[in-house]
């Protein structure tokens, strides 16, 4: 049965600390070059007051914070194995009939700590920050929308040329025909409105100007509309929701919005974002298991002769963090394309992980 002995946390407090460390230095690390070259040309080209600025930095801390999570417990266990292997500590611990399996149980316990806070900064802190952000920012969107009719054919369109999240301006609308052509498709009239209501039954388009087509494919006359109304029901509602999140990053989302838009995006045939998002979804629940994977990789690095070299562990481990980060939008891509199933891709670099600890573990001979 296990118990929490003496050495149990002798080596969680030596985790603990070089995690908390290298996750400071992480932190540092990353702000440094970009986001406060970027605050501080906000003061003083921009004249941003330094209140406002203060906060532009709090909100980047979670964003920064969901990425340093795993490095930090990855750092922190080379670094505290390593050092104890340099110390004959573990040769100790070896030598009294502990396993190593025994041994690294208390950076796991830290690692599933930390998994937990990761996946409650994905959850919470990153979206609730990112929305922050959006409240003094102005964000404009070309949305394309098509309506289509009982037997799935194209019968309206609708393209919203100017849209942020409280206007809707310079609106078209399409009206597709019904006249059958082998190689293209015909309209039946063209509406231009200069700006629009969202109700939610309905969008009421203001300052109408329509223009019907002839089957020739030109127009001969211009009528003037005070309004007219579009995408009339429930189908109004999820429009505006699909538009309002179309100009949205994932990281905005907590994990039920997430989830409901993206059954939105299934319900629209929106197919390639669909899957996408599906897959981010998918990374929301898998990132965190990394801080426990990166527990035991930090572990199996670490433990060494004590006349090692150090600097191997540590490249590994720089290798490994900027190996997953750098093609975790690659695995999203393909999911997106339908490459390969959301799920698969966004689950290859965990697996990746297990099968690295296996060779590691193996290349190692505990």
């Amino acid at each position: 049965m296990f118990r929490i002995s003496i050495f149990d946390k002798y080596i969680f407090k030596q985790v603990f600390i070089a995690a908390a460390v290298c996750l400071l230095l992480f932190i540092i690390v990353w702000i440094a070059p970009e986001t406060l070259v970027r605050i501080i040309r906000k003061i003083f080209i921009q004249h941003v007051e330094f209140q406002t600025a203060l906060k532009l930095l709090l909100w980047e801390m979670p964003k920064v914070l969901g990425k340093a999570l795993p490095v930090g417990i990855l750092l922190g266990t080379i670094f505290t194995f390593d050092k104890l292997s340099k110390d004959s500590e573990l040769s100790i611990l070896r030598g009294i009939g502990l396993s190593f399996n025994r041994i690294i149980l208390p950076a796991l316990f830290l690692g599933a700590a930390l998994a937990l806070i990761c996946f409650y900064v994905g959850d919470k802190l990153i979206p609730a920050a990112s929305k922050a952000e959006r409240e003094d920012k102005s964000f404009k969107s070309h949305f394309v929308y098509i309506q289509k009719d009982e037997n799935s054919l194209p019968k309206r369109g609708v393209i919203v040329s100017d849209f942020t999240p409280n206007n809707l301006k310079n609106i078209i609308v399409i009206d597709f025909s019904k006249r059958k052509y082998d190689d293209a498709i015909t309209f039946e009239s063209i509406y231009f409105s200069d700006w629009a209501n969202v109700k939610e039954d309905r969008w009421i388009l203001h300052n109408v100007k329509k223009y019907p087509i002839t089957p020739g494919g030109i127009y001969e006359n211009m009528n003037a509309l005070d309004n007219m109304s579009i995408l009339e029901g429930s189908e109004a509602s999820k429009v505006y929701k699909l538009m309002s999140n179309s100009v949205k990053r994932d990281r905005t989302f907590t994990n039920s919005e997430l989830k409901e838009y993206m059954q939105l995006l299934k319900e629209q045939e929106f197919s390639d974002e669909y899957r996408f998002i599906l897959a981010k979804y998918y990374q929301r629940f898998l990132h965190p298991l990394t801080c426990i994977l990166f527990a035991v990789i930090g572990c199996l690095l670490g433990f060494s002769p004590p006349r090692s070299q150090r600097l191997v562990g540590f490249t590994v481990a720089v290798g490994i963090v900027f190996a997953y980060y750098i093609t975790l939008p690659f695995f999203d891509m393909l999911a997106q394309k339908g490459v390969l199933p959301p799920f698969l891709a966004a689950s290859l670099p965990f697996l990746g992980f297990i099968l690295a600890i296996v060779l590691i573990k193996k290349y190692k001979d505990l």
